[in-house]
């Protein structure tokens, strides 16, 4: 019997010992990406400046880190899994998402949860994947997070992984900017990780620029001041370009919901209602310049992974799109539907112009 207590106490103080190294070695690896890093511009757009009273079109899609195909269900949300189905998938993922994009022709692409380097995405590097097919196009690309490696769930780590944020555009891109927006400082942050939004300046003919922003706010583990702090913040260096006479149109994935009236109760703690209060008189959602028939038409962008998704059952809500400021002129908007094939979000598509 005493042998027994024995061995029991060594395979507890190994247990133990594991657990306070994983946890020790979780709590050093952890730090978060500096504020205002200079981004790497890859410089390939063969068109020069923009021009005021011209189209131009712009996407934005949050591609998932290529798992979320139809089937898949996300283990953070309820669901089964923390890796997508397989290497071939998520490059099966990525590449028919970003084709899905150039057949629109776009002038400006904005992507979401491009993994470079991550256990769940089986290492694919996914920028390389969006780069093949988006040639000729100037582009940066901004890590959102990297992550220590996370031994959750236990039957599928969720592993180490780098992210970002992915931009491109036909114009040249003359400077670029990543900020690190705030974030929990609770033991929430380990699992939302670092959040950031990329800036870029691209000049017009009016001696003007267009500040394009890409953004991905805080999902997991936020609360009402971090959202305010993460929207204050966003504010704060949009008015501060527009000061300078420029163009703002930010776009990404805004995980708010966008259709939603303020005051409004939400169903799901992940998309409260957009506060297009905070915004001022300067800067509006683009949606909001759409009729009350075209608003009704617009599909949601962004659905529910806790369990597969069957359409027309499945909780879907409006997380994608715009901000602009009030010298661009919204001529078109929609959601791109692809029955959500190869992302848990759709693509949001924008017709616009800058205005004299």
């Amino acid at each position: 019997m005493k042998k027994l207590v024995k061995w029991l106490l060594i395979l507890l103080s190994v247990f133990v010992l594991i657990i306070g190294s994983y946890v020790a070695y979780v709590l050093v690896d952890y730090h978060r990406i500096p504020d205002n890093q200079t981004l790497t511009v890859t410089q390939k757009a063969p068109k020069g400046k923009l021009s005021t009273n011209h189209n131009y079109r712009i996407a934005t899609y949050n591609i998932g880190f290529g798992a979320y195909l139809p089937d898949f269900s996300f283990f953070m949300d309820g669901g089964k899994s923390s890796w997508a189905k397989s290497k071939k998938s998520v490059q099966y993922a990525v590449s028919s998402a970003v084709n899905t994009i150039k057949k629109e022709k776009v002038d400006f692409a904005l992507f979401q949860e491009v993994d470079l380097n991550g256990t769940r995405s089986y290492h694919v590097n996914e920028e390389n994947l969006l780069t093949k097919q988006l040639t000729n196009y100037s582009h940066t690309f901004a890590i959102n997070y990297h992550s220590s490696f996370l031994f959750y769930p236990l039957t599928q780590p969720h592993g180490k992984n780098t992210s970002g944020l992915a931009t491109y555009s036909r114009y040249p891109i003359t400077s670029a900017l990543r900020r690190s927006l705030p974030i929990s400082t609770s033991f929430s942050k380990y699992l939302d990780l670092d959040r950031a939004y990329a800036i870029h300046h691209i000049p017009v003919t009016n001696d003007k620029d267009l500040v394009l922003f890409n953004v991905h706010l805080s999902a997991y583990g936020n609360s009402d001041s971090i959202r305010k702090a993460q929207l204050a913040m966003l504010k704060a260096d949009m008015e501060k370009e527009l000061a300078k006479g420029n163009y703002i149109l930010v776009g990404g994935d805004f995980n708010h919901n966008l259709k939603a009236k303020e005051g409004d109760k939400s169903s799901v703690t992940w998309a409260y209602p957009f506060p297009r209060s905070s915004l001022g008189d300067d800067f509006t959602l683009a949606m909001d310049s759409l009729s009350q028939a075209e608003l009704e038409n617009l599909a949601n962008s962004a659905r529910n992974t806790d369990t597969s998704y069957v359409k027309g059952k499945t909780y879907t809500v409006m997380l994608d799109g715009f901000i602009i400021s009030n010298n661009i002129k919204v001529n078109h908007l929609t959601t791109k539907e692809t029955g959500f094939a190869y992302s848990d979000h759709e693509p949001v598509l924008m017709d616009f112009q800058l205005l004299d």
